[in-house]
């Protein structure tokens, strides 16, 4: 291993490798963290398009909107509009799990249902062909709802989704027929997909049923998709507290949940990236505060079901949670205890989706590990310097090409959930509703935080730092691994799980203990360590 520099030589040798003007944009995109009173960090330039011949780690809008939002929805019936490729892309490769509470109730995860666009579609349309589609999957399914997921020649040739959903709606009133304009293009990455798919599950499902779960507490949890299981051990805690989950967006979820999610009091927000957008919508429209909450760790998990305990102010309940958290933490420090002698000192380095960069580094925290370098694909500035920021970020063009809707109160639904004073007491006690602190103010001075890593600055970072665990998505699992570094798949979890909650803290500890400490990460030498497997030559040399 290279002899261990500081972030900002780390940041200039390697930007120095770059063409000066991709240089200069990187090194907008790659800090060094600094913290300052108030929660002050350094400004990232995020949420811009990747720069052109470079190895991204990112997926497309239409990855985004069906493969993470609208994936996990066991009884929406999903149809991809477009080449037979992308359907197979989105079927089930981020490893969403469902469990229906009867055995005769739907549940369509397990197919891929795309139009199959040809040539001649291209050339000549496919209207026609996704009516048809649209037709045979009423008759063979019979769902409540459907949703049409638009891929990049769809935008290309201008074939009309929405006006195809509202025919064939008129044709099957009972069928709920909405389109979804997430052309992998649609923006600079997966991101823009969370943004199409919050607009068009606000303006076309929730609201359109009078469903109500019976329980005092009733909340909607935002962001979780059941990667591994997760929602089943964040459900069983929740029953175990007492708490009434009516809906998760989208894990592990019905149709009929998402179309009654204005009944209840609380949104809590898992996901910032992916779902902040419903749940600010909501809160203007019904009056539903929201704030944010992690159950990845187990002491994340502790302080987020006293949160939601706070809001709802219920000395009973407030009690349960306590006795619960109690309860579950004497098998999670026993494991914990143990391990962390094992893990304590050792490096790791962060780049995946979500707040997942985040939420991991708090598990890892708790076992000892420290985290050198963290970062996203797909964040915008407010994920990274929290929303405080807000309104200083500038609207430009690739924003523009999403649908931002005007949300107004619903005259009969809103109605607000706390009181003006209860509100400001809530935040005199540490509750931060509408808010997130965002990643950076969380880590410490000098850790590097870098926007859209690149497979060359994953290389760069490797042989610099050598971690002792490296978490991403899959296209850098293996070339991780080829260096001898440990690599744990944090987007589908590489068939593990669940991670989240109490017991999935167990799951994790033991899990990168397993990893990290066993020898054969030593065993392994790079075919390229020797010698260039490839050799080439910039065009500006």
């Amino acid at each position: 291993m290279d002899e261990v520099k500081s972030g900002s030589e780390i940041k200039q040798e390697v930007t120095l490798t770059y063409p000066t003007k991709v240089a200069r944009k990187r090194s907008r995109q790659f800090i060094v963290n600094e913290v300052k009173q108030d929660e002050d960090v350094p400004e990232i330039m995020a949420n811009v398009r990747t720069i052109p011949g470079v190895i991204t780690m990112r997926g497309c809008a239409y990855a985004g909107c069906k493969g993470v939002v609208l994936g996990p929805t066991r009884d929406v019936l999903q149809i991809t509009h477009g080449p037979i490729g992308c359907a197979f892309y989105s079927w089930l490769t981020r490893r969403n799990q469902t469990k229906p509470y009867t055995e005769d109730a739907p549940n369509f995860m397990p197919y891929a249902l795309s139009t199959d666009m040809r040539d001649e579609n291209i050339i000549f349309g496919g209207e026609k062909k996704l009516k048809k589609a649209i037709e045979e999957a009423i008759a063979i399914f019979h769902p409540k709802a459907i949703g049409i997921f638009s891929t990049c020649p769809v935008g290309l040739i201008g074939d009309d989704v929405h006006a195809v959903c509202r025919e064939m709606e008129q044709k099957y009133p009972d069928v709920n027929i909405f389109g979804f304009s997430c052309e992998g293009y649609k923006g600079v990455s997966q991101s823009a997909g969370h943004h199409v798919a919050n607009n068009k599950i606000f303006t076309d499902v929730v609201g359109q049923s009078d469903l109500k779960k019976n329980g005092k507490y009733r909340f909607n949890l935002l962001g979780e998709y059941n990667i591994g299981g997760d929602a089943f051990e964040i459900e069983r805690i929740f029953e175990k507290a007492g708490l009434t989950l009516h809906s998760t967006f989208s894990g592990n979820s019905t149709y009929e949940e998402f179309a009654s999610a204005q009944n209840v009091d609380l949104n809590v927000v898992m996901c910032h990236r992916s779902i902040n957008y419903m749940a600010e919508m909501m809160e203007k429209k019904y009056g539903i505060p929201w704030f944010k909450v992690s159950f990845i760790g187990a002491e994340e998990t502790a302080k987020s079901l006293r949160k939601i305990a706070k809001y709802f102010g219920d000395k009973e309940l407030i009690d349960k949670v306590e006795n619960v958290i109690e309860e579950e933490m004497k098998d999670v420090a026993i494991v914990r205890d143990k391990i962390k002698d094992r893990c304590n000192g050792k490096t790791a380095m962060l780049f995946v989706g979500g707040s997942r960069a985040h939420h991991y580094q708090d598990i890892l925290h708790e076992i000892g590990i420290k985290t050198i370098a963290a970062g996203y694909e797909f964040a915008h500035r407010d994920d990274y310097e929290g929303r405080k920021i807000l309104p200083d970020i500038k609207v430009d063009a690739d924003t523009r090409n999403i649908e931002e809707l005007t949300v107004e109160a619903d005259p009969v639904a809103y109605r607000p959930r706390k009181t003006r004073e209860e509100l400001e007491n809530l935040t005199k006690e540490g509750i931060r509703f509408s808010d997130y602190e965002g990643m950076m103010s969380k880590m410490p001075n000098e850790t590097l935080i870098i926007d859209d890593l690149n497979h060359h600055e994953m290389d760069f970072l490797i042989e610099k730092y050598h971690p002792d665990l490296f978490c991403a998505g899959i296209k850098e699992k293996y070339v991780v691994q080829k260096y001898g570094v440990p690599m744990k798949q944090l987007h589908s979890y590489d068939y593990q799980g669940p991670y989240a909650g109490f017991k999935g803290a167990i799951n994790f500890y033991n899990e990168i203990d397993r990893m990290v400490n066993t020898k054969i990460w030593a065993m392994i030498k790079a075919p390229w360590h020797d010698e260039p497997q490839l050799t080439a030559k910039y065009g500006w040399e």
